[in-house]
C-alpha cells in the first residue's frame, strides 16, 4: 500500500451543509454529532447543516462544528477500513489528527476545541486583531518585514502555507505596515475575514489558562505518525506533545514545511479528511508537477466512494 497521509482542516473550510450526507448515511456520523452537541450544549447539526453561515463562523460554534464534521468524515472512513500512515491538521485540524493518531478520545477532542474555542473568542474580543495573507514573497522576506514593523507594533507570521502564501497576524495597524511593505516589493496582500490574530501575542491571554485545560485530559502515545504545527516535525511522548499544543494557540502553522516532510516521507496519497478544499489547494501549490502524488477529499457520498474504490 503507498504511503498515505490524513489531513485535517480549520477554521476557513466551512459551508452550510456540511456533513450532513454522512450524517443521514452513517450510524458513526450521528454519533460524532450527538456527542458533540452533548459536550458542546450546541445544536451542532442545526449549524452545519441549516447555519445561518454567520453562527456558523462565530469561533466558539465554529470550532467543534469543524471537528465534529472533521471526526465524523474519519469515523466514516475507519469503518471502511483505510489504512493510513501519517496525519496533520491545519490549526484547529490539529486537534483532529491527534484523536486520528490515538493520542486522546474522541470525546476529549470535542471538549478540547470547545474550550480552545470559547477563550480564543473571548480574547478576540479584548484585543481587535487582523490576519492578511501575503502572496509572492518567500518566508524569508515576509518575516524581514514583520521584524522591521515590530519595533514599533505587534505583528508576526501567523501561518506558513506555501513557499510564497503566507499569513501574517496581530494589531490591524501593524498588519497593514507589513502588507504595504509586501505589496511594494511586488506582492499581493489580502485581508481574511477572521473574527481574531489567531497565532499572535493578542491571544496570550487564552495560553495559560488552556494549559491547564490541557493537563486534566489524558493523552496517550500516539500510534500513528503525527506532525505538530509548531515543528512540523514528530513525537510520541504524551507529555511532549502536551506541550506542543499548549504553544500552538500563539505560534505559527508551519504546514509548508509538514507537507514538505510528507514529501521526504515519499508520502503518494494525500486525503483531505473533512470540508471544503482548502488543504487539497495548498497541496496542489506545494507539490512538484512531476512528484508521484494523488489527493482526495471526504466529505460527502460521492468523494468518499471515489476515495474507497481507488484505494
Amino acid at each position: 500500500m503507498k504511503k498515505t497521509a490524513f489531513l485535517f482542516p480549520g477554521q476557513g473550510s466551512q459551508s452550510v451543509g456540511m456533513g450532513e450526507e454522512l450524517y443521514r448515511e452513517y450510524d458513526v456520523a450521528r454519533e460524532i454529532f450527538d456527542m458533540t452537541e452533548e459536550i458542546s450544549r450546541i445544536n451542532i447539526s442545526k449549524l452545519c447543516f441549516k447555519g445561518p453561515m454567520e453562527d456558523l463562523t462565530t469561533t466558539v460554534n465554529l470550532q467543534p462544528a469543524v471537528t465534529a464534521v472533521n471526526l465524523a468524515c474519519l469515523a466514516v472512513i475507519e469503518k471502511e477500513n483505510t489504512e493510513f500512515h501519517y496525519c496533520a491538521g491545519h490549526s484547529l485540524g490539529e486537534y483532529s489528527a491527534l484523536s486520528a493518531a490515538g493520542v486522546h478520545q474522541k470525546e476529549d477532542t470535542v471538549s478540547l476545541v470547545f474550550k480552545r474555542g470559547e477563550l480564543m473568542h473571548r480574547e478576540a474580543i479584548r484585543n481587535q486583531g487582523a490576519m492578511h495573507a501575503i502572496v509572492g514573497l518567500p518566508i524569508d522576506e515576509v518575516t524581514e518585514l514583520v521584524t522591521e514593523v515590530q519595533k514599533d507594533g505587534l505583528v508576526s507570521v501567523a501561518n506558513h502555507n506555501t513557499e510564497v502564501q503566507i499569513v501574517i497576524t496581530g494589531a490591524p495597524e501593524s498588519v497593514e505596515k507589513v502588507s504595504a511593505l509586501a505589496v511594494a516589493r511586488g506582492a499581493k496582500s489580502v485581508p481574511l475575514n477572521v473574527s481574531g490574530a489567531w497565532h499572535s501575542e493578542l491571544i496570550k491571554g487564552a495560553e495559560g489558562e488552556f494549559k491547564a485545560f490541557l493537563d486534566t485530559t489524558d493523552f496517550y502515545k500516539p500510534d500513528k505518525s503525527i506532525l505538530f504545527n509548531v515543528t512540523a516535525d514528530t513525537s510520541d511522548d504524551p507529555d511532549d506533545i502536551k506541550d506542543i499544543m499548549g504553544r500552538q494557540l500563539c505560534s505559527p502553522v508551519r504546514w509548508y514545511d509538514i507537507i514538505s516532510r510528507l514529501m521526504d516521507e515519499k508520502v503518494e496519497v494525500f486525503v483531505e479528511v473533512g470540508p471544503g478544499r482548502v488543504l487539497a489547494g495548498l497541496l496542489k501549490k506545494i507539490l512538484p508537477r512531476e512528484y508521484p502524488a494523488k489527493t482526495y477529499n471526504v466529505a460527502n457520498m460521492k468523494q468518499l466512494e471515489k476515495f474507497l474504490k481507488e484505494v
